[in-house]
């Protein structure tokens, strides 16, 4: 942790909806006119897509599995060690990880490929991380040690995978089989070194549907937001002071669920994020020149 160079992550399983909340930082960086550093997650993939693939079969093979949640499938040092350099320095590197079409016209690689290792801007007021392992802890590595705001995103885990299964199939082309069959492999990475963040994060956005969702590998829909509440629990209240009365003043439909723990209809979901994130972001930018 730095007082002069902050870091500020957002972690979630992949299709939890971490973009959400970087949208919502997006905004508040813009408003406050403040200069941030982005690092998208899966620039540590330690493998492209291809080089990814034939790993996988090779794997399988052996009857294991290697997945992007794991140590085998990502430069978990490479990350820490970036943390680390930019608490102290305010430097570090970076790259991409090209998704699409899109992003391959942005980038002149082809999708699935990793761009080479870059500077991040020199002079960033904050190191804006979003991705899958910003507080992932291993015997060798701690991430989350250098942090300074952690925010957790994660629906419950049905929804987590209807998510992921719509995905899939949808953009990917994948059969639910094949997409079934993708949870089921990664689960173990998934239990060990995805869902313990949780509990070192400072805040946890976790979306929890109120219609039907018993059995996430026999439907084609996802339910809305108009279907879903989103579960907001303050974490560690000896860094982060939020006043829940003026959230439940600002939020309409809003309720306590326990001391510590805010549930707001989940389409005001990010509106609650502007009202809880932006005074810790705009404390963190006020530290810097303390």
């Amino acid at each position: 942790m730095s007082l002069k160079h902050p870091i500020i992550a957002v972690t979630g399983s992949s299709g939890a909806g971490t973009s959400v909340a970087k949208s919502a930082f997006e905004y508040m960086f813009k408003k406050d006119g403040i200069k941030a550093g982005v690092i998208e997650g899966d620039c540590f993939h330690r493998y492209d897509r291809a080089e990814m693939d034939e790993r996988c079969t090779e794997a399988e093979e052996k009857g294991e599995h290697l997945t992007h949640f794991g140590p085998e499938g990502n430069l978990f040092e490479d990350l820490e060690s970036l943390f680390e350099e930019y608490g102290e320095k305010g430097t570090g590197k970076r790259r991409f990880y090209i998704h699409d079409e899109k992003e391959a016209s942005q980038h002149g690689l082809p999708p699935g490929s990793l761009t080479p290792w870059e500077a991040i801007q020199e002079e960033t007021d904050v190191l804006f991380y979003e991705g899958l392992h910003g507080g992932v802890v291993t015997d060798t590595v701690n991430v989350a040690q250098h942090v300074d705001l952690l925010i957790g995103v994660t629906p419950i885990i049905n929804l987590e995978w209807m998510q992921k299964i719509h995905r899939d199939r949808s953009i990917r082309g994948y059969s639910t089989a094949d997409a079934t069959k993708l949870i089921l492999d990664r689960m173990y990475d998934y239990m060990h070194y995805i869902t313990p963040q949780f509990s070192r994060t400072d805040i946890n956005f976790q979306r929890v549907p109120t219609i039907d969702t018993s059995n996430p590998f026999e439907t084609d829909y996802v339910p809305t937001n108009d279907e879903s509440f989103s579960v907001i629990h303050i974490r560690n209240q000896d860094r982060i002071d939020v006043d829940f009365r003026y959230l439940l003043e600002m939020l309409e439909g809003s309720m306590m669920s326990s001391p510590t723990t805010i549930v707001v209809p989940a389409g005001k979901k990010v509106f609650a994020m502007q009202l809880i994130l932006t005074p810790l972001l705009r404390k963190l930018i006020a530290q810097k020149s303390a």
